[in-house]
C-alpha cells in the first residue's frame, strides 16, 4: 500500500508491504544444529542468525520447545565468534518476550532492528515507553534512544550480568543509530555511515547515491532523551555522525539519504545490518 490508499474503512497512514511466505523448513529453524555444527569446518569470523520471526506461524508449545533447542545450540558456538541477530516484525508479545529473557538476547553479541520492532519489543516487556501505542511520522529520536539504553542496561553486558549483548544497530526510514557498550567494539562511525549509505543505494537499486534520486527525512535537531535530562543536538552537514554518551553507553547516530522512488524494499534491513557489520571492529576481550 502507498500513503493514503484505502482499502475498505482502512487508510494506510503510511507505505505498507505485505511479504507472505510457506517457507516449512525455516518456519520451524530446521536447519540450526546442521548450520551450528557446519560452523568447526567453516570457520567463520562472524554469525548471524535471523528468522526467529517465522516460528510465529507454530503452536505454543512447538514455539517454545524449539526456542529451548534454539538457546541450547546457539550455546554451542565458539565463544570467540561474535553473532549478529537481526530481529523482524512480530505480533505476538509473549513470543518476543521468550526471545528477550530466554537466553536468546544474552546468548548474542549484536542485534539489528527497525523502529516496530523497537516499539514492540518494549511493549513485549513493559520498558520504557511501552504505553506508546504507535509511532506518529519519524520516531523520536529522544524516544528511540531511550528504549536502546533500556535494553543495553537491562539484557547488556555489566560486571555482574552473564550476558554478551554489547551492540544494537536501530535503522528507521529517516536516521539510523549505532549503540555499543564502551569497549568492545570500534569503528562506529564508519558503521552507522556504511549502513545509511547501503540503504540509500540498495534502495534506489544504484551503484553509489545519486543525490537526484534521494532526499533529507531525518531531524535537523532533537533531544538525546525523553526521560532523563537531556542534551539537544543540532546536525551539522559538514560531520553528519553525531555521537553521544549514557552511562557508559555510546550512540552512534547519522541520518538517512532516502530513496525518493524506491525500487528494492525487501531485505533493506539485512543490507544495512550487513553493512554496518562490515565495517565494524570488535576487540578482542
Amino acid at each position: 500500500f502507498t500513503l493514503g490508499e484505502e482499502w475498505g474503512q482502512v487508510r494506510a497512514p503510511n507505505a505498507n508491504r505485505f511479504i507472505f511466505s510457506h517457507d516449512l523448513s525455516n518456519g520451524a529453524l530446521n536447519m540450526l544444529e546442521v548450520f551450528v555444527s557446519s560452523l568447526d569446518e567453516f570457520q567463520p569470523d562472524l554469525v548471524v542468525l535471523s528468522g526467529l520471526h517465522m516460528m510465529e506461524g507454530q503452536s505454543k508449545e512447538m514455539r517454545q520447545r524449539r526456542l529451548m533447542e534454539a538457546v541450547a545450540s546457539i550455546s554451542d558456538i565458539p565463544t570467540d565468534i561474535p553473532i549478529h541477530l537481526e530481529l523482524a516484525s512480530m505480533t505476538d508479545q509473549d513470543f518476543m518476550s521468550n526471545i528477550m529473557h530466554q537466553q536468546v538476547f544474552p546468548l548474542v553479541n549484536s542485534i539489528g532492528l527497525n523502529e516496530q520492532e523497537l516499539l514492540f519489543l518494549t511493549q513485549s516487556a513493559s520498558g520504557p515507553h511501552a504505553s506508546l501505542p504507535s509511532w506518529s511520522g519519524v520516531p523520536d529520536v529522544g524516544v528511540v534512544s531511550d528504549i536502546l539504553f533500556w535494553i543495553l542496561k537491562e539484557h547488556g553486558k555489566t560486571a555482574d550480568r552473564a550476558s554478551d549483548l554489547t551492540r544494537i544497530h536501530f535503522h528507521t526510514l529517516a536516521y539510523h543509530i549505532l549503540v555499543t557498550v564502551d569497549g568492545y567494539w570500534g569503528n562506529q562511525v564508519a558503521a552507522v555511515a556504511a549502513g545509511a549509505r547501503a540503504a540509500g543505494t540498495q534502495a534506489c537499486a544504484t551503484e553509489t547515491i545519486d543525490t537526484s534520486k534521494v532526499f533529507l527525512k531525518a531531524p535537523l535537531e532533537f533531544v538525546t532523551s525523553q526521560i532523563e535530562a537531556p542534551s539537544k543536538i543540532s546536525l551539522n552537514p559538514d560531520e553528519p555522525v553525531v555521537h553521544w554518551h549514557r552511562e557508559g553507553i555510546s550512540f552512534h547516530f547519522t541520518p538517512v539519504l532516502v530513496c525518493k522512488d524506491p525500487v528494492r524494499t525487501v531485505g533493506l534491513g539485512d543490507a544495512i545490518s550487513a553493512e554496518g557489520l562490515l565495517y565494524s571492529e570488535v576487540y578482542p576481550q
